[in-house]
């Protein structure tokens, strides 16, 4: 394997992927199968195991899932201005691995440290690996966007794999050997990164590699003797301290992510404070930056903030939509093959991302060369009608149901279909966006603002929730069908309205955007 590539030799490859995007591919791959492994287990674990009601689980979960995601936009942070992108993928893997090891030793006494652990892990995993696909291309480059699609298509490759895996070996073997799994296939991941960084070249090395530092001289012996200036010129030495402090404040966060995550309320306030902080946070960088540089960091903004709409609605899947498929389907699909709906349930959306995602990029490029492809204001509004549809079918449920309210997994199913296409308009895409209107040294921020908005959007789809299983709690399953599907056929509505209303600003949300496409 060639080393020391420059960014340059890198950016100009032929085809239409680089090289280095499959080791990045295979990397995030396993670390999918853990996360979303682990994520499909939470809530179902937390009722059935740790005898929780059904509203404290969609609470817990909610909280759980949000303080993942908002922890990537520290991890980004520090990626930026410390660490570097390779350090910070490296660290978040061991902490994943270390929570996947505790949660393997003893879940039920151990749940909140072993999941702590993992939070900070993902946070300082998931924005950076992301941001140097990104790096992969140059500005301008049109493949870009079919990228971010086939390397979504191919984490979705854990996600199905650790969504159907994990749950069905915990509930049908051992919650122990779940969560085990969990941490050898993330042992995979360390190391599939380890063995390919080389070819990386210069990308997500720490901002201070190789830094010059130039101390200018200009005081002689004494005030009375003159003196010519002299510049001296060194590497930048003695910035390791930052790293490890890095590494110290991090370790010493778990135990505070234990009690915030454990009590739902101290969740509240922590996402009371964070965004708006956020916010004011990159409000001064854009001081920093030319009046032009500013209004694409505005669209940015716009499209993160729809994002928390769109992922407070689909990210019901983890929560509402666990404990739906547990109590109202049935195990048969299409009538003849028998599967547990829970996980049918966490790894759906991923087989069909799979399946759809090289599809939707090849339709992307071919709509370009015919100068016809929607922007991607258009792409965001396109997806929430689609999320709208799918959440539409999820009602339509009730009318597949038999007497005990016991509805079909074909239509649950099917639903899935419909709101991944409504994912594969907005995810790939976004991320993308992130990147192309970003300047470089804000890249990690912004990247880790994108999770930060699926925090939110994991936070009010615990709320949400919440309400529903709180309005069913002791109800029959009959009685839960109708309480469920009446919730999801509210959030349908929700997304049509954001929809729409996206298409509408589209015009001028592309003007903030200027040669952005």
């Amino acid at each position: 394997m060639q080393e020391n590539l420059s960014l340059e030799q890198i950016q100009d490859f032929k085809g239409k992927y680089p090289r280095q995007l499959w080791y990045l591919f295979f990397s995030e791959m396993w670390e999918r199968f853990c996360f979303y492994g682990m994520r499909g287990m939470l809530t179902y674990f937390m009722v059935t195991q740790l005898t929780m009601t059904d509203e404290n689980a969609n609470l817990q979960y909610g909280a759980t899932q949000a303080f993942v995601y908002a922890f990537t936009f520290i991890g980004g942070l520090f990626a930026d201005k410390i660490l570097g992108f390779r350090k910070s993928l490296f660290w978040g893997g061991i902490l994943m691995i270390i929570g996947s090891a505790i949660l393997s030793y003893d879940p039920h006494q151990f749940f909140f440290l072993g999941i702590s652990f993992t939070v900070v892990g993902t946070g300082f995993f998931k924005p950076n690996i992301s941001t140097m696909v990104g790096a992969l291309y140059k500005g301008n480059d049109a493949r870009r966007d079919a990228g971010f699609s086939l390397f979504y298509a191919g984490i979705n490759i854990g996600g199905l794999l650790g969504g159907y895996a994990c749950i069905t070996l915990g509930k049908t073997y051992s919650w122990h050997l779940a969560f085990g799994l969990a941490g050898i296939v993330m042992t995979i991941s360390l190391l599939t990164f380890i063995f390919t960084k080389k070819s990386l070249g210069p990308i997500g090395l720490s901002p201070f590699k190789g830094e010059d530092i130039q101390e200018t001289l200009t005081e002689g012996i004494d005030a009375k003797t003159p003196s010519t200036p002299l510049t001296i010129t060194s590497k930048a030495a003695g910035k390791k301290w930052y790293d490890y402090a890095v590494y110290a404040g991090s370790l010493a966060i778990i135990p505070v992510i234990m009690i915030m995550v454990a009590k739902t309320q101290y969740t509240d306030w922590f996402m009371y404070f964070i965004g708006p902080a956020t916010l004011v946070y990159i409000i001064y960088e854009m001081t920093k930056y030319s009046w032009a540089e500013s209004k694409k960091l505005i669209a940015a903004i716009i499209f993160i903030l729809f994002s928390i709409v769109f992922w407070g609605i689909y990210e019901q899947s983890g929560g509402s939509m666990a404990l739906f498929a547990a109590r109202n389907l049935d195990n048969k699909l299409l009538g003849v093959i028998t599967l547990d709906p829970n996980g049918v349930n966490n790894s759906a959306n991923s087989f069909f991302v799979i399946i759809f995602a090289f599809v939707f990029s090849l339709v992307w490029i071919g709509l370009a060369k015919k100068k016809i492809e929607p922007n991607t204001v258009v792409k965001f509004g396109l997806g929430f009608l689609f999320l709208a549809g799918g959440f539409f079918i999820l009602y339509s449920t009730r009318f597949f149901a038999n007497a005990q309210g016991i509805a079909s997994l074909d239509a649950f199913t099917l639903s899935y279909l419909v709101i991944t296409f409504g994912e594969l308009c907005l995810s790939p895409i976004g991320l993308s966006i992130m990147t192309k209107l970003s300047p470089v040294k804000l890249q990690g921020v912004m990247m880790g603002m994108w999770f930060l908005a699926a925090a939110y959007g994991q936070y009010v789809a615990g709320i949400l929730g919440a309400h529903m299983a709180k309005a069913g709690e002791n109800d029959t399953t009959v009685q839960k069908l109708i309480t469920f599907t009446d919730g999801y056929k509210q959030l349908a509505i929700y997304a049509l309205i954001a929809g729409v209303l996206l298409i509408i600003i589209s015009p001028l949300v592309k003007k903030l955007m200027q040669d952005v496409n």
